[in-house]
Protein backbone atom coordinates (compact mmCIF):
# COMPACT_ATOMS: atom_id res chain seq x y z
CA UNK A 1 0.00 0.00 0.00
CA UNK A 2 2.88 2.34 0.69
CA UNK A 3 3.65 2.37 -3.26
CA UNK A 4 -0.27 3.62 -3.68
CA UNK A 5 0.15 6.27 -1.25
CA UNK A 6 3.26 7.61 -2.64
CA UNK A 7 1.14 7.74 -5.92
CA UNK A 8 -1.61 9.51 -4.21
CA UNK A 9 1.14 12.19 -3.27
CA UNK A 10 2.81 12.13 -6.92
CA UNK A 11 -0.67 13.35 -7.89
CA UNK A 12 -1.48 16.16 -5.94
CA UNK A 13 2.10 17.75 -6.73
CA UNK A 14 1.29 16.80 -10.48
CA UNK A 15 -2.14 18.63 -10.26
CA UNK A 16 -0.65 21.72 -8.41
CA UNK A 17 2.54 21.66 -10.91
CA UNK A 18 -0.41 21.61 -13.77
CA UNK A 19 -2.26 24.55 -12.45
CA UNK A 20 1.09 26.62 -11.77
CA UNK A 21 2.31 25.88 -15.42
CA UNK A 22 -1.33 26.71 -16.99
CA UNK A 23 -1.15 30.33 -15.25
CA UNK A 24 2.35 30.71 -15.88
CA UNK A 25 1.07 30.10 -19.96
CA UNK A 26 -1.57 32.04 -19.80
CA UNK A 27 0.36 34.83 -18.19
CA UNK A 28 3.00 34.13 -20.84
CA UNK A 29 0.94 34.53 -23.59
CA UNK A 30 -1.20 37.13 -22.24
CA UNK A 31 2.99 39.24 -21.91
CA UNK A 32 3.52 37.84 -25.57
CA UNK A 33 0.55 39.46 -26.96
CA UNK A 34 1.06 42.65 -24.79
CA UNK A 35 5.22 42.84 -26.48
CA UNK A 36 3.63 42.52 -30.14
CA UNK A 37 0.82 45.12 -29.42
CA UNK A 38 2.95 47.66 -28.54
CA UNK A 39 4.62 49.68 -31.61
CA UNK A 40 7.57 52.13 -31.39
CA UNK A 41 10.64 52.79 -29.72
CA UNK A 42 14.24 52.87 -31.99
CA UNK A 43 16.22 49.89 -33.14
CA UNK A 44 17.93 48.93 -29.45
CA UNK A 45 14.45 48.76 -28.21
CA UNK A 46 12.55 46.55 -30.98
CA UNK A 47 15.94 44.48 -30.75
CA UNK A 48 15.81 44.14 -26.83
CA UNK A 49 11.86 43.58 -27.79
CA UNK A 50 12.56 40.61 -29.87
CA UNK A 51 15.33 39.32 -27.94
CA UNK A 52 12.26 39.07 -24.69
CA UNK A 53 9.91 37.52 -27.18
CA UNK A 54 12.38 34.99 -28.31
CA UNK A 55 12.61 34.30 -24.82
CA UNK A 56 9.46 34.58 -23.79
CA UNK A 57 8.31 31.84 -26.63
CA UNK A 58 10.64 28.97 -25.53
CA UNK A 59 10.24 29.03 -21.84
CA UNK A 60 6.18 28.94 -22.93
CA UNK A 61 7.25 25.73 -25.72
CA UNK A 62 9.20 24.27 -22.70
CA UNK A 63 6.25 24.69 -20.14
CA UNK A 64 3.68 23.69 -22.51
CA UNK A 65 5.55 20.41 -23.11
CA UNK A 66 5.93 20.06 -19.51
CA UNK A 67 2.62 20.44 -19.17
CA UNK A 68 1.59 18.16 -21.76
CA UNK A 69 3.75 15.20 -20.27
CA UNK A 70 1.82 15.98 -16.65
CA UNK A 71 -1.81 15.72 -18.34
CA UNK A 72 -0.63 12.35 -20.01
CA UNK A 73 0.41 10.81 -16.49
CA UNK A 74 -2.87 12.24 -14.84
CA UNK A 75 -4.78 10.26 -17.68
CA UNK A 76 -2.60 7.19 -16.79
CA UNK A 77 -3.14 7.81 -13.34
CA UNK A 78 -6.82 7.52 -14.03
CA UNK A 79 -6.49 4.64 -15.88
CA UNK A 80 -4.33 2.63 -13.64
CA UNK A 81 -1.14 2.39 -15.71
CA UNK A 82 0.75 5.34 -14.02
CA UNK A 83 4.07 3.74 -12.78
CA UNK A 84 4.29 1.05 -15.19
CA UNK A 85 7.02 0.86 -17.82
CA UNK A 86 5.26 1.54 -21.65
CA UNK A 87 8.04 -0.05 -22.89
CA UNK A 88 8.87 -3.06 -20.68
CA UNK A 89 5.62 -3.10 -18.36
CA UNK A 90 7.68 -3.52 -15.15
CA UNK A 91 7.11 -0.76 -12.61
CA UNK A 92 9.03 2.33 -12.53
CA UNK A 93 11.15 2.87 -9.27
CA UNK A 94 9.70 5.06 -6.69
CA UNK A 95 12.87 7.20 -6.81
CA UNK A 96 12.73 7.80 -10.41
CA UNK A 97 9.28 8.87 -10.35
CA UNK A 98 9.74 11.37 -7.47
CA UNK A 99 12.60 13.04 -9.50
CA UNK A 100 10.81 12.72 -12.42
CA UNK A 101 6.54 11.80 -11.49
CA UNK A 102 5.73 12.25 -15.52
CA UNK A 103 8.17 9.48 -16.25
CA UNK A 104 6.68 6.91 -19.10
CA UNK A 105 9.52 4.42 -18.59
CA UNK A 106 11.85 3.05 -16.37
CA UNK A 107 15.72 3.91 -16.41
CA UNK A 108 16.54 0.78 -18.51
CA UNK A 109 13.93 1.71 -21.40
CA UNK A 110 14.79 5.10 -21.54
CA UNK A 111 18.40 4.58 -21.83
CA UNK A 112 18.14 2.21 -25.00
CA UNK A 113 15.82 4.54 -26.83
CA UNK A 114 18.44 7.01 -26.39
CA UNK A 115 21.35 5.38 -27.56
CA UNK A 116 18.85 4.11 -30.37
CA UNK A 117 18.46 7.74 -31.00
CA UNK A 118 14.83 7.21 -31.37
CA UNK A 119 12.18 8.27 -29.59
CA UNK A 120 8.18 6.93 -28.78
CA UNK A 121 6.63 10.64 -30.11
CA UNK A 122 7.76 13.09 -32.94
CA UNK A 123 8.10 15.74 -30.35
CA UNK A 124 11.87 16.87 -29.90
CA UNK A 125 13.07 16.06 -26.23
CA UNK A 126 15.92 18.55 -25.41
CA UNK A 127 16.19 16.87 -22.27
CA UNK A 128 18.66 14.39 -23.29
CA UNK A 129 21.39 15.90 -26.36
CA UNK A 130 22.27 13.11 -29.00
CA UNK A 131 25.09 12.87 -31.96
CA UNK A 132 23.12 10.83 -34.41
CA UNK A 133 25.32 12.02 -37.06
CA UNK A 134 28.38 10.05 -36.39
CA UNK A 135 28.18 7.15 -34.06
CA UNK A 136 24.85 7.76 -32.23
CA UNK A 137 27.03 8.24 -29.08
CA UNK A 138 25.92 10.94 -26.15
CA UNK A 139 27.84 14.30 -25.93
CA UNK A 140 28.25 16.28 -22.99
CA UNK A 141 27.97 19.83 -22.77
CA UNK A 142 31.85 19.72 -21.75
CA UNK A 143 32.69 18.78 -25.29
CA UNK A 144 31.90 21.88 -26.56
CA UNK A 145 34.46 25.16 -26.44
CA UNK A 146 32.16 27.94 -25.37
CA UNK A 147 33.33 31.34 -24.87
CA UNK A 148 31.43 33.97 -22.41
CA UNK A 149 32.01 37.61 -22.64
Amino acid sequence: MARQEDIAKLKRILISRRDALRKALAGDLSALKELREQSGGDAADFACDSVQDEISSQLAQVESRELSQIEHALKRMEQGTYGMCEVTGKPIPMARLAALPYATMCVEAQRELELRGSMPSDDDDWGRVLDVATDDSAVSLGDFDVEFG
